[in-house]
């Protein structure tokens, strides 16, 4: 085994050098392996194994101060700094699930994904780049933490000293996931529960239960519900959501998410910036790198809280996987910005441009 985990660490480094700015999830692609198989098989002096205690380390993040907070899902990357302030968790069952609530860094975490914690030093264009890095069982990155220019390095040389794993083998044993299992056919769906439910949902946290009571899946649902709660829009609509929130000045929430971590943004957007098929903000708090090529569908949807409607924009891939989702700013207790009401309604009508 050590022979095949030499002769990956020696394809990777050759392919280092041939392209130098290819990033380690795009490297793995091409090597075929998971990015987590190809991290470790660099373990060393750099790339450091932590012991697989996710919920202690992140409580330990605070004392590093200001870091940036990356999760990311094939499609879509954000990343947001702050200070990991206020950790919670909570087992239900065999469920693990995890919080971080503050202004800068929110965060809803599924703990029972995470399987393997590493931290990595790593020379960047502006020198050497420090993170936390964690992993689910199939090798694939579930959230990164990375250190900045107002971080405590200090800090984080204890944080590696006191979780360093006795294990540094540069194998990492990796488990594939089950294959989603297929839509429940509609005319096995009591539809009309399930438009009943839609209407008395009282809170949006509400819906993914509703949707596993019938047995529906998400945009399948959509597409039955009737375009008074959902409604099918252009591929573009993301783009204009954020435009418009920009000319408006309208603060909204972003959320993007994996299995193990969903990461939402609060606040205003400011610059944005097209570099070839990403569309990008690149603000000093808050940077979304969207892959616009690898949107399939994009739906307005409308759920009844206690609050009154809470609108959002849910944008998907091809395979039926939420990308990034859309919100005006609202805490529990407040109606919905009638600004973030006015831009959804500005979204052009549109066909589905990346379907085919």
């Amino acid at each position: 085994m050590s022979d095949a985990i030499n002769e990956l660490a020696q394809r990777y480094a050759d392919l280092k050098a041939e392209k130098p700015d290819l990033r380690i999830r795009n490297a793995a692609v091409e090597l075929g392996v998971s990015e987590g198989e190809l991290l470790a098989s660099g373990v060393g002096p750099k790339i450091i194994r932590l012991r697989n205690e996710p919920e202690k380390i992140l409580t330990e993040i605070q004392k590093l101060g200001e870091v940036m907070a990356l999760t990311r899902n094939e499609s879509c990357v954000h990343e947001r700094k702050g200070v990991y302030e206020n950790p919670k968790f909570f087992t239900h069952g065999q469920m693990k699930t995890g919080l971080f609530v503050n202004p800068d860094i929110d965060l809803r975490l599924f703990m029972t994904h995470w399987s393997h914690c590493f931290a990595v030093s790593e020379q960047s264009k502006a020198g050497e780049r420090h993170s936390v890095q964690f992993f689910d069982k199939s090798g694939t990155a579930i959230h990164k933490i990375y250190l900045t220019n107002k971080s405590e390095k200090s800090a984080f040389d204890s944080l590696v000293d006191d979780f360093r794993s006795d294990d540094q083998s540069r194998l990492m044993e990796i488990e594939a996931y089950a294959e989603k299992a297929a839509e429940k056919p509609d005319e096995e769906i009591d539809w009309d529960g399930f438009r009943n439910a839609w209407e008395n949902l009282k809170d949006t946290h509400d819906f993914f239960p509703m949707l596993r009571k019938f047995g529906v899946g998400r945009e399948q649902g959509f597409r039955k519900i009737g375009e008074d709660f959902a409604k099918q829009v252009g591929t573009n609509a993301a783009r204009t959501v954020l435009e418009k929130a920009r000319d408006y000045n309208c603060e909204i929430m972003v959320f993007v998410g994996n299995r193990g971590c969903i990461q939402i943004h609060t606040g205003p957007v400011k610059k944005l910036v097209e570099f070839d098929n990403w569309f990008n903000v690149l603000d000093p708090m808050f940077n979304l790198h969207l892959d616009e090529s690898k949107i399939a569908s994009s739906w307005v949807t409308r759920k009844p809280t206690e609050d009154g409607i809470v609108t959002a924009l849910e944008v998907f891939d091809a395979e039926g996987e939420i990308i990034a989702t859309f919100f005006g700013k609202r805490k529990p207790g407040e109606s919905e910005l009638e600004l973030w009401r006015d831009i959804i309604s500005e979204i052009p009508e549109g066909g589905v441009a990346n379907a085919a």
